[in-house]
C-alpha cells in the first residue's frame, strides 16, 4: 500500500504591508476605471472615484490578490499610449459602421490567456471592455479564458487577428506590472493554436 501523498501547505496569510498595498492597488485601479468611464480627468471625478472605490471595497471586500510583479514606468507608458490609440481607432470604426447603415457581423471569440491569475484576467477584461466594439460576456477563472463579443468580424482571419490582438494586450499589461515568471510565460509560443468564434452571429460561411 503506497503512502499517502503529502498535502500542499496552504498559502501563508498576507502581512499588513501586503494587505495595505493590495488595498491601494485596488482603490487606484477602480478609480482609474471610474475616470475612464466618465471620459474626463477632473478633480470631481478623481475624488468621487476615490470615495466610491473605498466604500465599495469596504462593503464588498475583494479576496486577497497577491501582486508578485512590479510597476515598470516605460512599459506602463507604452500600454497607455497603445490603449488610447486603440480607443480612438475603435471609436472611429464603430462610428463608420453606424453611418454605413449595414448590419455589422459579430462573433463571440474565446481567447485563453497565458497568465491565469485573477489580476491579469481582470485587467485584460477591463481594457477590452473599455474599447468600443468589444465586450466581455464571460471569464472562466479555471482556464483563464475570456469570451469576447466583437462587432465587425467578417472572416476567420479577422477572428484570428483579434485573438492575437488580445494576447498582445495581455503581453503589454504583463510587461508593465508582471513578475519575471509571467514575463517568461507570455514570451513563450502560444500552444493553443488558432481560435474560432464560439457563436458567430450572422456570419456567412
Amino acid at each position: 500500500m503506497s503512502p499517502p501523498k503529502p498535502v500542499a501547505p496552504a498559502n501563508p496569510p498576507l502581512t499588513r504591508t501586503a494587505l495595505r498595498r493590495n488595498r491601494i492597488v485596488a482603490v487606484t485601479g477602480l478609480t482609474a476605471v471610474w475616470v475612464l468611464l466618465w471620459g474626463t480627468l477632473s478633480w470631481a471625478n478623481l475624488i468621487s472615484g476615490l470615495v466610491l472605490s473605498t466604500l465599495l471595497l469596504a462593503v464588498f471586500p475583494l479576496p486577497p490578490v497577491t501582486f508578485a510583479g512590479r510597476i515598470r514606468p516605460v512599459p506602463l507608458a507604452r500600454f497607455w499610449a497603445r490603449f488610447l490609440r486603440d480607443l480612438v481607432v475603435a471609436s472611429a470604426q464603430i462610428a463608420w459602421l453606424a453611418l454605413s447603415g449595414k448590419p455589422p457581423l459579430s462573433a463571440i471569440i474565446a481567447v485563453p490567456l497565458r497568465v491565469n491569475t485573477d489580476l491579469n484576467l481582470t485587467l485584460t477584461a477591463e481594457a477590452l471592455s473599455l474599447v468600443p466594439g468589444s465586450l466581455i460576456i464571460e471569464a472562466d477563472r479555471t482556464t483563464g479564458t475570456l469570451y469576447v463579443h466583437v462587432i465587425g468580424v467578417r472572416s476567420r482571419d479577422e477572428v484570428e487577428r483579434f485573438r492575437r490582438g488580445v494576447l498582445e494586450l495581455e503581453a503589454r499589461i504583463v510587461a508593465a506590472i508582471g513578475s519575471p515568471d509571467e514575463l517568461r510565460r507570455v514570451a513563450q509560443p502560444d500552444p493553443a493554436g488558432q481560435s474560432e468564434p464560439a457563436h458567430p452571429e450572422g456570419a456567412s460561411r
